[in-house]
């Protein structure tokens, strides 16, 4: 039974497999990066609620500034790995970075009452909303 195949010849894939395959036996590793902050972000009447993974980070290396409505978080990464035997140092690799991220809200914060907890890699952020600060829905005459 014939089979009707649609073939783009001037597509990309089939070149990025011979390059790929020609270029496998000289790839290097490429040095570790300092770590993105990912996160998860919640709203309700009252408060935003972060929650974001920075994991190997000390809670003493993160920052967390709060200014009106704009939110960073930042953070100096120090990793350190090394690998002994017999008392030398086979290999040994060093990550140093700074690793930060912005974002804004709808609602200014009340910095006064807002909290962080770090815990296994989590940063936990409860960030209140100014009072007064609702947004108000308007009707359309």
């Amino acid at each position: 039974m014939n089979e009707l195949l649609n073939t783009d010849p001037m597509g990309l894939m089939p070149i990025e497999d011979v390059l790929r395959s020609m270029m496998r036996p000289w790839r290097m590793e490429m040095a570790d990066r300092a770590p993105t902050i990912r996160m998860d972000l919640s709203e309700t009447d009252t408060a935003y609620q972060i929650k974001a993974e920075i994991p190997g980070v000390r809670k003493e290396d993160i920052d967390v500034r709060v200014e009106g409505n704009q939110v960073t978080l930042s953070t100096e990464v120090k990793k350190e790995k090394e690998e002994k035997k017999n008392g030398r140092v086979l290999r040994s690799e060093r990550t140093y970075g700074f690793t930060s991220r912005s974002f804004t809200v709808s609602s200014p914060i009340d910095e006064s009452k807002a909290e962080a907890h770090y815990e296994n890699g989590i940063l936990d952020l409860t960030l209140p909303k100014k009072a007064g600060s609702t947004a108000k829905r308007l009707s359309i005459h």
